[in-house]
């Protein structure tokens, strides 16, 4: 069993190349209101491509992780701020790590805090349900939970229309660096994935020259625990099964992939970069995302560095951008009896566990158990999948038909 409570990438142990003291909070905290939301405006040449890797361990190869981005240092160092300044509800040290033993490669970790302190779920019948701004939300946070809005340098070529997205910590964290992405908080969007938050999570992994910067998006009934648009962005310091998991082609094109391998078959969406097979790439999964929604299944989406589609391994190259999208069965509240809820980072391999007894007990059978329970019937796994072919096949019409007009 592979036991870490300080593993050797982790970004908040790392010297930042630069001192970004106009993201930090005033040291008096009567004048955090008048600080204001400083921006973070990135370029087409800071979405890294090229170098990010895990470092090997083999004896004689003592790789060094890639010097911490723009974009780590400024995330880092505020959220290690608003740490030191109490505004979490509780104080993330150094979690207990271990590697379950067997095929999938589980990273689970222990966080009894998080089950104990994070904020209960709202009461939320239908993936399609309406926003309240009765119910709790983005608009009422504590001043200085917010650390920048991250948006694009304007003129950039090809650009999704994309609202300015507010980055504020996840009060009840789950590892260090637990943020929230939430586009404009005033417009009271409800849980549904939009292109433009999209393209913002995938480009903030991008941004990160850490291997272990994740994003992900819980649906309604997919474990989500707030009816308002937001995606999670946190740092994990390990490897996870699905960045080299192998996959299988669902459509000639190769634009749709199923994702073969444990913890659960998901549908695999990949871009090698920025550009439009990026823009593509989100057009189709908030196809498929929508499609979901009005047909209330709920879902959850998981975006890291990884390999192409294919016949990968464990140990391939992060040479792309994958997107895994799963439909799974709909549940509501916190689920209590279990070691972990099943939502976007355990469906990837990373189990957050609630209970010192279920940390050191639980094997990779009871994990693969819990995650499977929470997947569809076959029987409605085959529409949905055979649903999104068609979408796909769709698109590529489309696609093709604007080609021809073009002319």
């Amino acid at each position: 069993m592979d036991c870490s409570t300080s593993p050797g990438v982790h970004p908040m142990a790392l010297p930042c190349d630069s001192n970004e003291t106009s993201y930090l909070l005033p040291a008096n905290s009567e004048d955090w209101e008048g600080h204001g939301t400083p921006d973070f405006v990135y370029r087409q040449e800071e979405l890294l491509l090229e170098g990010i890797q895990w470092p090997r361990r083999a004896p004689g190869l003592p790789d060094a992780p890639p010097p911490l981005s723009r974009f780590d240092c400024v995330l880092c160092s505020a959220w290690r701020q608003r740490m030191e300044l109490g505004l979490f509800r509780y104080h993330l040290g150094e979690l207990q790590t271990q590697t379950l033993p067997g095929a999938v490669g589980f990273v689970a970790q222990l966080n009894v805090e998080r089950g104990v302190q994070r904020r209960r779920p709202q009461n939320i019948r239908s993936v399609r349900q309406a926003f309240d701004p009765e119910q709790f939300n983005f608009n009422k946070i504590r001043t200085g939970e917010v650390l920048f809005r991250l948006h694009r340098e304007p003129g950039l070529p090809g650009a999704l229309q994309q609202e300015d997205i507010l980055v504020m910590i996840n009060v009840s964290p789950l590892e260090w660096g637990h943020v929230l992405l939430v586009p404009e908080p005033a417009l009271g969007l409800p849980q549904r994935l939009l292109p433009g938050a999209l393209q913002a999570g995938v480009e903030a992994v991008l941004l990160s020259s850490h291997p272990g910067f994740r994003v992900g998006f819980n649906s309604l009934g997919g474990l989500a625990s707030v009816n308002h648009l937001h995606l999670h962005g946190y740092y994990l310091a390990h490897r996870l099964p699905v960045e080299g998991a192998p996959s299988k082609p669902l459509d000639p094109g190769g634009r749709l992939h199923l994702l073969q391998a444990l913890p659960a078959p998901g549908f695999l969406f990949y871009a090698s970069g920025p550009g439009p097979e990026l823009e593509a790439l989100i057009s189709r999964v908030c196809r498929a995302t929508d499609y979901l929604t009005d047909h209330e299944i709920a879902h959850n989406l998981f975006v890291t560095r990884g390999a192409p589609p294919g016949k990968t391994s464990p140990s391939s190259a992060l040479t792309g951008v994958r997107v895994i999208l799963w439909a799974r069965k709909s549940s509501f509240g916190i689920k209590e009896g279990g070691a972990f809820n099943v939502a976007l980072c355990e469906l990837a391999g990373h189990l957050p566990v609630k209970t010192s007894q279920d940390f050191s007990s639980l094997t990779e059978a009871a994990a693969l158990a819990l995650i499977q329970d929470c997947l569809l019937p076959p029987a409605q796994a085959e529409e949905v999948q055979a649903a999104l072919v068609a979408l796909t096949a769709q698109e590529e019409q489309e696609s093709f038909q604007k080609y021809l007009f073009s002319y």
